[in-house]
């Protein structure tokens, strides 16, 4: 029987989703990405090879599965094919084993020239976006501005398109005090993209349709976490798409009907990259995993904001998506640890909260509730199955499971595929 599977990460992005979806795509026949743009990156360890994707499926780099970039992704062309083109200097085959939908949505220099803009503008007050010009193109697409892939193959209508739309916006950068964009430039870089891509664009809600009809095993690969989603999220420190499981159905064209399971990616700690309220934060952790050289962006090299593991955001996070399976990332980050904290609650003043608030100035205020687990003191890196792992280390695993309120199925010590433990 086919399985249609939905996997999310269910904090604030950055929670190992890319090796998890590339040990899960091993049971599945196509892999499809259903939102964000190149401002997310998968990383992946095959040996002492490493890889970052930012918008191609992780599910290339297996043989033979089709990867599928659905329509709610917004995509830099030129940036594409760089990827692409890298990928295929590292060995991997990117041919008629890859799809991008037509209509998904175009990143233009504009858009990032705008998004910097804006982060200037807004001072301390800024929203720590990467500046990939991923929100400008989501606030077109939700205008009924945007241009579209379908667009870029087409000629004519797209030289048509672009230079109203250069025209418009350059008098926009004019007001911020931005340079403005050459049309001449952008044209020939992009047409140029467009030809490159033109042998992958298909119709891939019908595509993927007819691959259900066939009982393909398909993966729904998220990018970014829960509390970075537009809706669900962590307002207005989000990132601008539907980071949670409906966006997986959206963002593909297939029905909440035809999805089978949603398994929720977390880490045994918590991390954030860019600004906004993070309650269970601690230096003490962040110093730890920063000098044993973790936790920095796959994208864009930053250190990430690093905090005690949250249970209140986590069990959140099972709810909204209705997250039935947890793979747990990154434990033997916490080798050395002789106790460790669990955020059970959040205080402000005599008030607890058992969820993630969105009042946003109540949540910057929000003290963690924290309970206390005796460290295992024992390497896990080499654990291959559960009973390998230390007791210690096995019964933080359970509670963290119990306090999110799923089944824990994948337990992650290490990045490398075989650092993997399935229960």
């Amino acid at each position: 029987m086919a399985t249609n599977t939905i996997l999310v990460g269910a904090q604030w992005g950055d929670e190992g989703k890319g090796k998890i979806i590339d040990v899960l795509t091993e049971q599945a026949d196509v892999v499809v990405r259903t939102q964000g743009g190149n401002n997310a990156g998968h990383t992946v360890f095959i040996g002492s090879q490493k890889y970052v994707l930012h918008i191609v499926p992780s599910g290339i780099l297996r043989k033979r599965k089709m990867c599928v970039i659905g329509n709610g992704v917004v995509i830099d062309p030129v940036g594409l094919v760089e990827e692409i083109n890298g990928l295929l200097k590292l060995g991997i085959r990117v041919d008629d084993n890859l799809l991008v939908s037509e209509t998904a949505h175009l990143v233009f220099p504009y858009h990032r020239e705008l998004d910097a803009q804006r982060e200037i503008l807004k001072g301390k007050n800024r929203l720590g976006t990467t500046k990939r010009g991923i929100g400008p193109a989501y606030g077109d697409k939700a205008a009924r501005a945007g241009l579209r892939l379908i667009d870029l193959i087409n000629p004519p209508r797209f030289e048509t398109l672009l230079r109203a739309k250069i025209k418009e916006n350059n008098e926009i950068l004019k007001a911020f005090g931005a340079r403005a964009l050459s049309f001449k430039e952008v044209h020939a870089a992009y047409r140029a993209a467009g030809d490159r891509l033109k042998p992958f664009v298909a119709n891939t809600v019908v595509w993927l349709h007819d691959a259900m009809r066939q009982q393909k095993d398909i993966l729904f690969e998220g990018a970014q976490g829960t509390f970075l989603d537009i809706d669900h999220g962590t307002y207005p420190f989000v990132t601008s798409s539907n980071t949670t499981a409906g966006g997986a159905c959206t963002g593909s064209g297939v029905p909440p009907h035809r999805m089978d399971r949603v398994v929720g990616v977390m880490k045994a700690y918590t991390t954030r990259v860019g600004e906004g309220p993070l309650p269970a934060e601690s230096a003490e952790i962040a110093d730890l995993l920063h000098a044993m050289g973790r936790e920095f962006g796959a994208t864009t090299g930053r250190a990430r904001r690093c905090g005690w593991f949250d249970a209140v955001a986590t069990r959140q996070a099972a709810v909204v998506n209705g997250i039935d399976e947890l793979a747990i990332t990154n434990i033997d980050g916490l080798d050395t640890l002789d106790a460790i904290k669990v955020c059970v609650g959040y205080r402000v003043g005599t008030t607890r909260y058992d969820y993630v608030p969105n009042n946003i100035e109540a949540l910057t205020k929000c003290q963690p509730i924290y309970v206390e687990f005796p460290g295992w003191h024992a390497p896990t890196n080499t654990a291959r199955r559960w009973k390998e792992l230390p007791a210690r280390a096995r019964r933080y695993l359970t509670a963290l499971a119990e306090l999110t309120g799923a089944k824990l199925t994948i337990a992650s010590v290490g990045p490398a595929r075989e650092q993997t433990i399935i229960l």
